[in-house]
C-alpha cells in the first residue's frame, strides 16, 4: 500500500551509502536517464493507465485547473514574498537564500513529482497529468514575468524582459 514511501526511503538510503551510482557520469547516467527517460516514462505509464474518457473529463474541469494554476503561480509566490522571505531575511542566513526561495516559488512544480504524488495519494491522476503539462507550458511565460515583478530590484540583473524570452 505504501510502496512509494518505502521506495523513496530506500532510494535515500542507497544515495547515502553509494552516491557514485547516481552521480554525473556514474552508471545510472542521470544527465541522460533522468532528464529524458524518467519524465517520459512517467507520462507514458500514466497515459497508458488512463482511459480517454477520464482524461477528457479531467481536461474539461476548468475550475480545478484554475485553482491549481492560481495556487501555483499566484499563491506560492505571494506566500514566499509576503510571509516566508521577510522572516528569513531577519535571520543570519545568506540573503541569496531568500531570493532563491522566491525563484523556486515562482516555478511550476516538477512534472514527475506532481503526477506520482497525486497518484500515490489516490487523487485525480488525469487532472494531475493535465495540470503538470499545462503548468510547465504556462511556466515558460509566467515564471519570468513573476520573477521580474517579485524579485527585489537591488538583486535583479539589468536584463530586458524581451531578452529573457529570447534567451
Amino acid at each position: 500500500k505504501n510502496w512509494f514511501l518505502v521506495a523513496l526511503c530506500g532510494a535515500i538510503v542507497l544515495a547515502k551509502v553509494a552516491p557514485w551510482i547516481g552521480a554525473k557520469g556514474g552508471p545510472l547516467a542521470p544527465e541522460v536517464t533522468v532528464k529524458y527517460g524518467a519524465v517520459g516514462l512517467i507520462f507514458l505509464l500514466s497515459g497508458i493507465s488512463l482511459k480517454p474518457r477520464q482524461f477528457a473529463s479531467a481536461v474539461a474541469n476548468v475550475r480545478v485547473h484554475g485553482l491549481v494554476q492560481s495556487l501555483t503561480f499566484v499563491g506560492a509566490p505571494l506566500v514566499a514574498k509576503v510571509c516566508v522571505a521577510p522572516v528569513l531575511r531577519r535571520t543570519p542566513l545568506d540573503p541569496w537564500l531568500c531570493e532563491g526561495l522566491l525563484v523556486v516559488a515562482c516555478m511550476p512544480p516538477p512534472v514527475s513529482s506532481a503526477v506520482i504524488l497525486t497518484k500515490a495519494a489516490g487523487g485525480n491522476e488525469a487532472a494531475a497529468i493535465f495540470n503538470a503539462a499545462f503548468g510547465s507550458a504556462l511556466g515558460v511565460v509566467v515564471t519570468p514575468l513573476l520573477l521580474v515583478a517579485l524579485v527585489d530590484s537591488a538583486t535583479q540583473a539589468t536584463v530586458g524582459l524581451s531578452r529573457i524570452f529570447v534567451e
